[in-house]
């Protein structure tokens, strides 16, 4: 095989140490030179002064948990730094250890055989930390609300069959009406209610009367309320420091919001996962890919296995999924609710909202890497081969001349098409 990196390092991470192992190429036959260093910063710092004494300035490790990113960081500025999935570099069972791990970390690096891993700008890793820690304060929020919903279901207390919305102002007053009084007056609640719900007045005491609900029960209640308002304050802290942030990449998020479906925290999401530089991706498909949204090819003997998608794009996946159900139902650009209808149909609805997703992907990458506004016609074109892309005009250019004929506008058919 060729080597592609004459002089290179191969570091095996761990959380309290690491071990480097560099490979130089002066003679014929390589030379290694191994040596085990401390996580701290003093440690890090000589073992970069180490490296610069072989002048090696490409490096590889594995992505272990966070704790490459220490080490990331003290390298990144003088050093080709490739973090790589522990598949691509997993030893041989039985011929493993720390040393012998690093090793072959280099070994495979020194050959090209180890891809890397997409690792933005710092200040979009900054970014993608706040925008991951929102999704995870969301999804905290989301389950307090059933969680509270459900603390008044085992009450018998049935509200949740009349209002559409739990947490409305109506349903409000009187949930907490009824947490905090020791009776219950049917007078107090029917004056609880606004707009609509006054006309369901009689259905929204039947729903109510007759529960049970002990002080302990009431205590917890309140116990789950106070932390969702925690957690709205949080997220209310949170996108006030996310539009600090994104300031410098108001020109991006004003160009995904274009598209349909996608708003604003939609964008922010997509910019700190995928940044906006396109060019470490190279295509649309490679990103696609990466964001987990291709099928994969898995077949064997002439015999197709499972094609579902990958797991990857674990927060980038779910945002875009989002996005592609709001796109589906938007009426003032029916661009990928047409898509969807004709490959629902054929497909199904859960791999069309997939499908929808990537085109939306493609979408961004053209976009991020010409500075277009959204455009279906770009879509169509970037999306489609060559030859489909022909017959699609042939068909379409058919199509009118059928639709001329007929309205007897066009009398020769053949001398027009020829």
């Amino acid at each position: 095989m060729k080597v592609v990196y004459p002089t290179c390092c191969g570091i095996d991470v761990h959380k309290s140490f690491l071990v480097a192992t560099v490979i130089t190429s002066d003679s014929i036959k390589p030379k290694y030179f191994k040596k085990r260093f401390s996580t701290f910063n003093n440690s890090l710092k000589k073992l970069k002064d180490w490296l610069l004494e072989f002048n090696c300035l490409d490096i590889c490790m594995e992505s272990t948990g966070k704790y490459w990113i220490p080490v990331y960081n003290i390298l990144e500025d003088t050093c080709n730094v490739t973090i790589a999935n522990p598949k691509w570099v997993r030893a041989i069972q039985g011929q493993k250890d720390d040393v012998k791990d690093s090793k072959w970390i280099a070994e495979l690096f020194r050959l090209g055989l180890v891809p890397g891993s997409f690792i933005p700008e710092k200040p979009i890793r900054i970014l993608r930390e706040f925008t991951r820690y929102r999704s995870k304060i969301t999804n905290c929020n989301c389950s307090e609300k059933n969680r509270f919903q459900n603390a008044f279901t085992v009450c018998n207390v049935a509200l949740d069959s009349v209002v559409s919305d739990m947490f409305g102002v109506s349903a409000k007053a009187i949930t907490n009406y009824l947490i905090t009084s020791d009776t219950f007056d049917s007078e107090v609640c029917t004056s609880l209610l606004k707009t609509s719900l006054k006309k369901k007045a009689d259905i929204v005491l039947d729903s109510i009367q007759g529960y049970s609900m002990e002080s302990a029960q009431k205590d917890r209640m309140l116990l789950i309320r106070n932390h969702l308002n925690y957690t709205e304050q949080m997220l209310e802290i949170i996108d006030s420091k996310l539009d600090e942030l994104i300031l410098p990449y108001e020109n991006a998020i004003s160009l995904l919001c274009s598209i349909p479906g996608v708003g604003r925290r939609s964008a922010i999401t997509i910019i700190s996962e995928v940044g906006i530089d396109m060019s470490y991706f190279r295509n649309s498909k490679r990103l696609c890919s990466w964001a987990g949204l291709t099928p994969s090819n898995n077949q064997s003997a002439g015999k197709k296995k499972s094609v579902k998608v990958s797991r990857a794009g674990v927060y980038l996946k779910p945002a875009l999924v989002q996005v592609a159900h709001a796109a589906v139902r938007s009426n003032q650009n029916p661009y990928y609710k047409i898509k969807y209808k004709r490959i629902s149909k054929r497909r199904g609805k859960k791999r069309a909202i997939i499908a929808i997703a990537r085109m939306l992907l493609t979408a961004i990458f053209h976009m991020l890497l010409t500075g277009e506004l959204f455009n279906p016609c770009d879509l169509f074109k970037f999306d489609m081969p060559e030859e489909m892309l022909e017959r699609q005009k042939k068909k379409a250019i058919n199509n009118a001349i059928k639709l001329l004929n007929r309205e007897g506008l066009i009398n020769n058919l053949e001398a027009l098409a020829t």
